[in-house]
């Protein structure tokens, strides 16, 4: 194969690509955010990623999700993600896992691998707390995406440790629960502080939310680049 990675090569450096080809990093989510992220470290080179979701694409998940197309409807997100990232990079390895995140399953997922990194791109607070708190309690790094939804701004949105965010009401209370637990810094977050339109606020009735947000392509799209970038850079300058 060629070196495809030459561009990135001439950007950080061969040992920095070289060392990348060693990570191994979780992906908890693949929606908006997460299938964007994932595939971002896969074209920056990451060896090693494991991807966590239990859904199947659905139309309305073709404004703003980069593997939602007509012909993926009905389909495993984590089997879609596999086959891009591997014609993509046919030298990744990929481990999927099609299960919900929950306090029953986290720590051993976990506790079964040696990630040198986890993003948190997951949109139902349980599972999020659990993701995060398993993370630091066995100090392995964690980026963890807030509310997309509802913004439309991609000025406004910022990387910050988690007891800076501020304006965004899914940071603050994962904060909360965060707080009940001992954790109040320690690790970064990917907000916005712009404040939702309430007319973009639906009511539904799902086994793990009770509301949706109105979402634009490009906003989730920042979030997992955002993510994405906070790995890269931080496993390179460790």
């Amino acid at each position: 194969m060629t070196n495809w990675l030459e561009r990135t090569s001439l950007l950080f450096g061969d040992k920095a690509i070289n060392s990348l080809k060693t990570k191994n990093v979780l992906i908890a989510g693949l929606g908006g955010v997460g299938a964007y992220a994932a595939e971002s470290l896969c074209r920056s080179g990451i060896g090693k990623i494991t991807a966590i979701d239990n859904d199947k694409f659905t139309e309305s998940n073709k404004n703003r999700q980069i593997l939602a197309l007509n012909s993926t409807i009905g389909k495993q997100k984590t089997e879609v993600l596999k086959s891009r990232l591997i014609d993509i990079n046919p030298d990744i390895d990929i481990n999927i896992i099609n299960d919900y995140i929950d306090e029953n399953n986290i720590a051993n997922i976990i506790k079964s691998n040696n990630f040198d990194f986890i993003i948190d791109a997951i949109d139902t607070i349980s599972p999020k707390f659990n993701l995060i708190k398993n993370a630091v309690d066995n100090n392995i790094n964690i980026v963890s995406s807030m509310g997309a939804g509802g913004k439309i701004n991609p000025t406004m949105v910022k990387i910050a440790d988690i007891s800076k965010s501020y304006n965004c009401k899914l940071s603050r209370t994962i904060r909360k629960r965060l707080h009940k637990v001992g954790i109040y810094k320690g690790f970064k977050v990917v907000f916005s502080p712009e404040d939702i339109n309430s007319k973009s606020i639906k009511f539904i009735d799902e086994k793990h939310k009770k509301t949706t947000l109105g979402t634009v392509s490009y906003m989730p799209a920042i979030f997992g680049l955002y993510c994405s970038y906070v790995v890269i850079n931080e496993l390179i300058n460790k």
